[in-house]
């Protein structure tokens, strides 16, 4: 007797990942090893529940392994510090935690010696590029599994589907996919798919299950070579700082906002996030270094970092050049250490104060508006006379050439 071949599924107990267990037994015959990776949104309760529906739809294993501080360390770090921010409005909360995941899986293939990997990702996203890139380049040669893809189901199908097998899912599932992570949620489905839509308030809450806080607050946050090193005072971890950030944002509704642009595979995409953190942390990151670095440092270094953003958003995390990049952005922030004050109020924030011991805004140079201390005025006038020079040759060449036309 054949022994039935064994495969090994990223497991997020939602309603794409949970139809494919189902769907591996019945319709492929694979033995099914479920793994959660947790990079951030789960609660003890949730993992707990996670384990109990992959045995009660049929997996012979499951592993839950906490990965969020590989998150925060490998990629999240980067994202501060090069104040990415997609399309100038979205943190990449999904980007980091699908390269970290599919690492952790394939490491689990190669454990237990599966014949095979599978993800839940659908046809139209970009995390079916992000898992399979990472994939062909971890385990080569694998067979990669994709149910959700190949099937093309709507998400009401997977929902009858499960349903028909006796399988409790909250039906708001059947309209809305919520990822949560470390770096921000995000939502996706219904009103989503129609940019001429506003998105409603309470499809966003579906993210934000707090209560909102009245009046404000200032926060100042710590940084350490442009890593967030503190907040008030109290020194924290990456994970807790985010997730401590993060629970203080969801309260004053900062960081809600909705993001399209452009997918992996050219189609338009749009998505409503709450990712109060993140966007604090890249806007408080921002003002801190204006204080510590010159002018060209932070022109090139957020030019790079936006390619940066841009490559892991297309799931290219493992091309050379993002490790040259990473280099050049660890250069730029040695530098990028101290404070940053931040004023929250009711669905807004602003950065109000700086201090570090490297600012070179310092009244030693001079005030600005006012008398300065490195100069005299006819150092400027030269100056002035000097830089005017090539403007001054290009608009009189323009008047020559006139000139001869007339």
């Amino acid at each position: 007797m054949n022994q039935a071949r064994k495969i090994v599924l990223a497991y997020s107990g939602g309603l794409d990942t949970s139809y494919c267990i189902p769907y591996l037994l019945e319709q492929k015959g694979f033995e099914v090893v479920t793994v959660t990776v947790d990079t951030g949104g789960f609660d003890a309760a949730e993992l707990a529940e996670i384990e109990e529906r992959s045995s009660s739809l049929g997996a012979i294993e499951h592993y839950t392994i906490d990965a969020r501080q590989e998150v925060f360390d490998r990629w999240v770090s980067y994202l501060v510090k090069g104040n990415v921010l997609r399309g100038q409005v979205y943190p990449l909360a999904v980007a980091a935690e699908r390269v970290v995941q599919a690492e952790v899986i394939a490491r689990k293939v190669k454990e237990t010696g599966a014949d095979a990997v599978a993800h839940g990702s659908t046809g139209a996203g970009n995390d079916q590029v992000r898992f399979d890139t990472a994939f062909h380049v971890l385990i080569p040669g694998i067979e990669i599994v994709t149910p959700t893809r190949d099937e093309k189901l709507s998400r009401e199908e997977e929902y009858d589907f499960l349903k028909e097998r006796g399988v409790d899912i909250d039906p708001s599932v059947r309209e809305y996919s919520i990822n949560s992570g470390l770096w921000g949620s995000t939502i996706g489905g219904g009103v989503t798919h129609d940019s001429g839509s506003e998105i409603p308030r309470d499809v966003f809450e579906q993210a934000v299950a707090t209560d909102e806080v009245e009046g404000g607050e200032l926060l100042e946050i710590g940084f350490e070579k442009g890593v967030p090193v503190a907040l008030g005072g109290e020194a924290l971890n990456g994970v807790d700082l985010v997730n401590k950030l993060g629970e203080l944002c969801r309260g004053y509704r900062v960081g809600l906002g909705v993001h399209i642009g452009d997918t992996v595979l050219g189609i338009k995409g749009r998505i409503a996030f709450e990712a109060g953190a993140a966007i604090v942390l890249i806007h408080a990151h921002r003002e801190l270094e204006k204080i510590t670095l010159t002018d060209w440092q932070r022109f090139w270094k957020d030019h790079m970092a936006s390619f940066y953003g841009k490559l892991l958003h297309e799931g290219q995390a493992f091309e050379p050049v993002l490790r040259d990049i990473e280099a050049m952005i660890d250069s730029s922030q040695e530098r990028v250490t101290g404070t940053a004050g931040v004023r929250f109020g009711p669905g807004t924030f602003s950065v109000v104060t700086t201090a570090s011991p490297c600012t070179m805004a310092g009244a030693e140079a001079g005030v600005y508006g006012e008398m300065p201390k490195l100069w005299e005025g006819n150092d400027v006038r030269g100056y002035s006379t000097i830089s005017a020079i090539p403007s001054r040759l290009y608009r009189s060449a323009g008047e020559n050439d006139q000139a001869k036309d007339e």
